[in-house]
């Protein structure tokens, strides 16, 4: 099938799904009368989701958000809300859906429906260029001579005594500690979820730092109520149809590999 032809048959199948909402479940029942789609998001971590200088939201998380209620004809409004209130809100439907770079786990499998993955994320080192240009797989770094600094008592740090048994583990007291390590030399490497990588590495290009992939798998997806059908179906065919005209990955390059936005944030 031709791509042209493609788009055409997606955006009947959208306009065709939004007209038979009437009665479809409560949550589209309830966007369609208030004519408002309300997302939860923490808003605390770019370049998913962060407040900016001008205490507008931005980020891949709002983006998304906005082309959804754009697909579904409503207008959109963001609730922030610390992370661990997402799914309490969600359940007790103060919020519609959450988009705050949720990982998709089992135990939150078993409160709320997920959509997506949209996003995947990881683990990452962030390290200078030339020792990253060394960096083919984990067995370059997990050597008794390569330091990386991860933040204590967190899953990154779980996840380093995992996969890096031989690696020499310097346990900061947080993430931006562990920056602080790598600006100063102390070590040759951080170990940090890859958003928190991939901002860092554009915030301190002078640095030449540089992010590499995720070497584990953290899938982000899109949470909501269960007991509402079509709007897991419409979200599930609106992310095939953004990510089939490559808008999604878009998306996804602007936020994590183009840095002109850096400056946006406080």
């Amino acid at each position: 099938m031709k791509k042209s032809q493609f788009k055409v048959i997606m955006v009947l199948f959208l306009l065709l799904s939004l007209a038979s909402f009437a009665s479809a479940g409560p949550t589209i029942d309830k966007i369609l009368k208030k004519k408002e789609l309300v997302v939860g998001t923490s808003a605390n971590l770019p370049p998913m989701a962060f407040k900016a200088k001008d205490g507008s939201l931005k980020g891949l998380d709002i983006d998304l958000s906005r082309l959804i209620a754009s697909a579904m004809h409503v207008k959109l409004r963001i609730v922030e809300m610390p992370f661990d209130k997402l799914i309490p809100a969600l359940e007790k439907g103060k919020i519609d859906m959450i988009l705050s770079c949720m990982t998709i786990t089992p135990e939150r499998n078993l409160k709320v429906i997920y959509v997506g993955p949209y996003f995947m994320s990881g683990q990452s080192i962030l390290t200078t260029k030339d020792i990253a240009d060394k960096i083919i797989g984990l067995a370059d770094i997990n050597k008794s001579d390569f330091t990386i600094a991860v933040p204590k008592g967190t899953t990154t740090e779980k996840i380093a005594k995992l996969m890096l048994p031989k690696a020499k583990l310097v346990i900061a007291g947080s993430t931006e500690e562990t920056l602080d390590l790598l600006r100063k030399k102390k070590v040759m490497a951080l170990m940090a979820d890859y958003p928190y990588t991939s901002v860092e590495s554009m915030r301190y290009r002078d640095k030449d730092f540089v992010a590499n992939p995720p070497f584990s798998i953290e899938p982000i997806g899109i949470a909501i109520r269960e007991g509402d059908p079509l709007l897991t179906n419409f979200l599930q065919n609106t992310l095939m149809l953004l990510k089939g005209e490559g808008l999604l990955d878009k998306m996804t390059q602007r936020w994590f590999t183009d840095p002109s936005w850096i400056d946006d944030l406080p």
